[in-house]
């Protein structure tokens, strides 16, 4: 093989590898895409919808007319003495008697105080209800999609700054057997820079095992196979423009909590009347065609049979029932002032949350910047120092402070982004308002 086509070959190899790597890192909108796929929760809720769905028909809320088909074969052997008035008798021992009836009938309630008008729209109602659950429920699942990804980013800065405190103690660790060496340091030197480096080592182990953790836990909520492995981004772009009055505008219009306590109150209306429908009469049509056959081995009659049709109404009006209808509709009014306390109780409980999240929010934002600086100028303390511990002008020590406020600096900066992210999708989520 030439050297061109060896060449070639590497290319090839190296552009592979780097496609292979690119499927390993899974961005938070194919975390969202899988979880809306395949999370067992929102797939429930999608079912529980379209059961909502099925249910608003003008069948189920008993606007259309019933029809029944019935039939009834009766047999039976008897032993029977008939005896006339002339004196005669006559006896038949097992006779047989059988009688055979079939129809079809038909029902049909043409009125019943609106009752049934009442009913379709409650379950069109209930419908809405069984949206605004599902809407809930993919919400709360995303807003766990967010976190657990974006805790694998933060993890993921944890990691590497662990692995460059490792390698600032490996070249620690190296300078002070150096300088033991040659005579300018003591034993106990190289003994404090290797007890170090273990520490650091025990301390990204433990990282290392956060890390695997939260990825498991991901693939929870992703609905796989806990065992597969991936990557994550390791940016952590933080909405800063979020206003809290357009928040809290759109949590009146999207919040699924309070929509759902909106179409309670609904429904609970639509309840109320169709209690107060049991005020009116009822009136039911009725029709149907019949058969009958019957045989006897012993009587007058040894065959007959039937066949008509009929038809009429059936009227019915409630006069009283023990002060049960007023009843029922003083229930039902105060299911109805129930449903409103409910609606006010949580406005207040989104407001509250909403001002809480956005005061959190606004002190992360700032967190960010000040552990930003901080970690520059932690940076640029470690290498001043890491120069100094080089020539021999600063202590172990001092040495391990600088590179300790380094990483804590490093960690620091991300727990404010890792922070400020938690509190941006929490306050979409209040706002109903998560992109998905």
């Amino acid at each position: 093989m030439n050297i061109k086509n060896i060449y070639y070959t590497l290319i090839i190899l190296f552009t592979c590898i780097v496609k292979t790597n690119a499927q390993e890192v899974l961005t938070i909108e194919q975390a969202m895409t899988i979880a809306l796929e395949n999370n067992f929760e929102i797939k429930i809720a999608k079912n529980n919808s379209k059961i909502s769905e099925t249910n608003v028909t003008i069948g189920n809320a008993g606007m259309l007319p019933t029809a029944t088909a019935n039939i009834t074969d009766n047999n039976n052997l008897t032993n029977s003495t008939q005896v006339r008035q002339d004196g005669t008798s006559t006896t038949l021992n097992n006779a047989k008697n059988n009688s055979l009836n079939y129809g079809v009938s038909l029902g049909w309630t043409v009125f019943d105080g609106m009752k049934m008008f009442a009913r379709l729209d409650q379950l069109k109602e209930l419908q809405k209800l069984g949206d605004s659950e599902l809407k809930r429920t993919i919400l709360v699942k995303i807003g766990q999609v967010n976190s657990a990804y974006y805790d694998l980013v933060q993890q993921q800065h944890q990691l590497a700054a662990l692995d460059t405190t490792i390698v600032i103690s490996n070249q620690r660790l190296t300078l002070a057997k150096n300088r033991f060496s040659i005579g300018k340091a003591s034993k106990l030197e190289v003994l404090n820079a290797q007890v170090d480096l273990n520490s650091d080592q025990v301390a990204l182990l433990r990282q290392k095992e956060s890390y695997a953790n939260a990825k498991i836990l991901l693939n929870q909520y992703l609905a796989r196979d806990p065992k597969i492995d991936f990557k994550v981004t390791d940016e952590v772009n933080v909405d800063n423009k979020l206003v809290l009055a357009d928040l809290m505008e759109l949590a009146q219009k999207q919040n699924p909590a309070l929509e759902s306590q909106i179409i309670n109150k609904r429904i609970a209306e639509l309840q109320l009347k169709q209690v107060k429908a049991d005020r009116y009469p009822t009136l039911r049509l009725t029709t149907g065609y019949n058969f009958a056959e019957s045989q006897s081995s012993l009587g007058f009659t040894s065959e007959t049979s039937s066949r008509g049709l009929n038809y009429g109404f059936n009227a019915s009006m409630n006069i009283f029932d023990g002060f049960n209808q007023h009843r029922n509709e003083k229930v039902a009014k105060m299911q109805i002032e129930n449903s409103q306390i409910a609606i006010e109780q949580q406005n207040m409980i989104l407001n509250t949350q909403l001002s809480t999240a956005f005061q959190t929010y606004l002190t992360n934002l700032e967190l960010i910047d000040l552990e930003e600086d901080n970690e520059a100028i932690a940076k640029q303390n470690l290498d001043i120092t890491l120069d100094k511990f080089r020539i021999g002008t600063i202590t172990t020590l001092d040495f391990r402070t600088a590179q300790l406020n380094y990483v804590n600096a490093k960690v620091r900066y991300s727990n404010a982004q890792y922070e400020a992210k938690l509190s941006e999708i929490a306050l979409k989520e209040l706002a109903g308002n998560m992109s998905f």
